[in-house]
């Protein structure tokens, strides 16, 4: 257990100082983000070395690492110092006239699921707002949100929300909410004269069968090989890609089978093209879940976006 900290005697512009470190894992960066030479904060992260007794901070290469102390302690301070920052500018958001431009993380199929219906939304309430999709290259999204290269992330998160589920149950500060906006299953696709595609498909079909993953991670490794390791199974996984559409296309001309969200292939328009077979193995079902920073405030801008999203996603399933 960390020692117990004097806060009266902490000075409380090197938490500032933390927080631009953590952020910029620089201390070039840092001192030209908060307008300060080098040595200066050099000086305040060794005052607060000091104050914490712990390095904070490593060297590691060009970088900085941050140490676990520093990794639990950055979300508390960042979304402290953002409470603060609100409370002495409060925001006031109108969607009619907001200039923002919104940044979200999420995979090409839920993107497929939910952009129509939200450019929708966008030029009714918000026109001169803008929205930019980035590509979602992980399970766990919680550094990009917090490190605000993104104001939220959609996607599949399951060991996410099994440890944010934990740490509420243990009434920890979580730092993170999230909310569901629809679920789904997954659902074996090949092309529609493929040999496997005129029976049902066996366990021992499926494991012999060539085939395509998508990860978003690059690992030639998924929660499908999970399932199948947990019965002492394994498949053949020859081609890996990191996107839905990428796998859709290429197994309508080849002999390779994947595993995709029934819901992209739906709204790809990739129904009539594939052989769509259930899997035969229990995996769970699909979770799509807005997952944000709460950053230690409301904010109406986020707020607004989070409802737009959930409109759009009823909106969706309610399409077919």
């Amino acid at each position: 257990m960390p020692t117990p900290i004097n806060f009266r005697h902490l000075d409380l512009n090197l938490l500032r100082v933390f927080d631009a470190i953590m952020s910029e894992k620089s201390l070039t960066r840092a001192a030209k983000t908060l307008s300060l030479t080098q040595p200066a904060v050099s000086n305040a992260l060794r005052r607060l070395r000091e104050h914490l007794n712990d390095p904070l901070l490593k060297r590691s290469g060009p970088g900085l690492e941050p140490t676990s102390r520093a990794k639990e302690l950055w979300p508390q301070v960042r979304a402290a110092l953002k409470q603060l920052e609100i409370a002495l500018n409060p925001e006031d958001f109108d969607p009619t006239h907001t200039t923002q431009a919104f940044i979200v993380a999420m995979a090409d199929a839920t993107a497929a699921e939910l952009i129509p219906g939200l450019s929708k939304i966008l030029e009714l309430e918000a026109p001169h707002a803008n929205l930019r999709v980035i590509p979602l290259t992980t399970r766990d999204p919680r550094t990009l949100l917090l490190e605000e290269q993104a104001d939220m992330a959609v996607g599949y998160f399951p060991a996410v929300m099994a440890d944010l589920t934990a740490q509420a149950q243990a009434g920890e500060s979580l730092g993170f909410e999230h909310e569901r906006l629809f679920e789904g299953e997954y659902v074996c696709v090949m092309r529609r004269r493929h040999p496997l595609s005129q029976k049902p498909m066996s366990l021992d079909d499926f494991c012999a069968a060539r085939h395509m993953l998508v990860s978003f991670s690059g690992r030639p490794f998924g929660f499908v090989d999970q399932a199948l390791a947990s019965l002492g199974r394994e498949r053949r996984v020859v081609v890996t890609v990191n996107q839905f559409s990428t796998a859709g296309r290429a197994v309508l001309n080849s002999n390779l089978i994947t595993v995709l969200p029934k819901h992209f292939v739906r709204v790809a328009g990739l129904e009539e093209h594939l052989s769509i077979q259930a899997l035969p193995l229990n995996v769970p079902p699909v979770h799509i879940d807005l997952l944000w920073f709460t950053q230690g405030r409301s904010n109406n801008a986020h707020t607004w976006l989070r409802d737009a999203m959930k409109r759009s996603a009823m909106e969706a399933m309610t399409r077919f």
